[in-house]
């Protein structure tokens, strides 16, 4: 199921989910300039490098989410940070999200380092930071409705809760993190998912009645 869109309409613009589409798409621009591989060997988050010395190899922690290894990479995270980003920014609002999910990202790459403390292998990409917003969403919003595409023979659209339909994502990031499935960082997703959904009250304020 991929999302097209959520039934929620945010009452303010999104500023920091565009600027964030923006930076992720001026870094993969970079990458290709320079080289996907070499991009991700000097600023990932290599967790063996990390855990060796983390105040010199601290920057990968931030690095690593504005990178990513292909377009489809980058357009699935880029899609998932624009379908639920604005409403928990509407909520939260710019300054906070923009931490949030900075911290999300954190959060996450730190979850995906403590099961591969040893790994030499590069961790890129948003999607830890995306799941945080994903977790925040979660609890915020869980009765909004998730307008999603099932592609069989022919597209089937469907209509979810975006607690069901987050809740069965996050189902399938720890079924697949069980598994071993490599090439993916299942529990960076899951990291960033807690995360968000642990500290997405303390970052997003009451509304106000007007």
């Amino acid at each position: 199921m991929f999302p097209l869109y959520d039934i929620n309409h945010a009452r303010r613009p999104a500023f920091v989910v565009k600027g964030l589409v923006f930076f992720n798409a001026l870094a993969f621009l970079w990458q290709l300039s320079v080289g996907l591989e070499w991009s991700a060997q000097v600023y990932g988050f290599i967790p063996a490098l990390f855990f060796q010395d983390p105040v010199g190899q601290g920057y990968r922690l931030l690095t690593s989410m504005f990178l990513h290894g292909s377009f489809f990479h980058i357009l699935s995270n880029m899609w998932f940070l624009w379908v639920f980003g604005d409403n928990v920014e509407d909520r939260m609002g710019h300054g906070r999200f923009l931490l949030f999910y900075l911290l999300g990202g954190l959060a996450a790459a730190l979850a995906q380092g403590l099961f591969s403390l040893t790994s030499t292998i590069p961790m890129i990409g948003a999607s830890g930071a995306v799941s945080a917003v994903l977790g925040a969403y979660y609890i915020l919003f869980p009765r909004a409705y998730v307008v999603s595409v099932i592609l069989f023979v022919f597209p089937l659209f469907v209509t979810f809760p975006a607690g069901f339909y987050i809740g069965y994502w996050a189902f399938l990031q720890l079924f697949q993190g069980l598994l071993g499935l490599p090439g993916v960082a299942w529990w960076a997703h899951l990291g960033g998912f807690l995360f968000g959904a642990l500290m997405a009250r303390r970052f997003a304020p009451r509304w106000r009645r007007w």
